[in-house]
């Protein structure tokens, strides 16, 4: 009985990895991968009713991580373009014993244009909503670091509070490359605002855009 049990269980890992070789096995039963993720969308976005948010391109959290150093030319240029629309440009940083961390001098904010300093979610005690309520803005378009961190959970409570979020694929970062890969698959899959095709500019949901897809009228 005991050799019969072990010959089957022999046989049914062979049949498994034959189907699976000649593709008659789905991907998702043999392996925990992740789907493939939307290309970014293109989006043209009104100037009156967007607002830019920088989360955290600090000398604390970007300035190390080479990754994120690498995204600063796109952020920089998505700065000048919102600027040149009068769109409304707004920074968070994080906190710190020895007082919130500056923003890089490439991206630093000009003056008037507001920093809020917390944690990863930028709404959690701060005044970022009254903010953005002010500038009477309805679309939020995202970038910053890390990808799981500040831009996922401020994405998902804009979400939660009305907003309808680009995030800037070309504008986010993380130290370990995964985690920006599944913060880009769980953009679009937040339990309650799916988005999975990447339909631009989906009502209250993420779209997954880049800098230079990105336009203001």
């Amino acid at each position: 009985m005991i050799q019969k049990r072990i010959a089957c269980t022999a046989a049914s890992v062979l049949l498994l990895a034959a189907l699976t070789a000649c593709g008659s096995m789905p991907a998702a039963t043999t392996a925990n991968s992740i789907p493939d993720i939307p290309a970014p969308a293109q989006v043209s976005l009104p100037a009156a009713s967007t607002a830019l948010l920088v989360l955290d391109i600090n000398t604390a959290v970007c300035q190390p991580n080479p990754a994120c150093m690498s995204t600063v030319p796109a952020v920089a240029a998505l700065i000048a373009k919102a600027r040149a629309a009068n769109v409304p440009v707004l920074y968070s940083t994080t906190v710190s014993p020895s007082g919130p961390p500056l923003t890089l001098a490439q991206v630093a904010p000009q003056a008037g244009e507001p920093v809020v300093s917390t944690r990863a979610n930028k709404f959690t005690g701060t005044n970022l909503e009254e903010l953005l309520k002010q500038k009477k803005a309805e679309t939020l378009v995202i970038v910053g670091s890390a990808a799981n961190g500040a831009v996922m959970y401020t994405s998902f409570h804009a979400n939660t509070r009305g907003f309808t979020v680009v995030v800037a694929e070309d504008g986010i970062s993380s130290p370990t490359p995964i985690n920006t890969v599944l913060a880009r698959y769980q953009l679009l899959n937040q339990p309650g605002f799916i988005n999975a095709a990447n339909t631009p500019l989906a009502d209250k949901k993420v779209t997954l855009s880049r800098g230079d897809l990105i336009t203001f009228k």
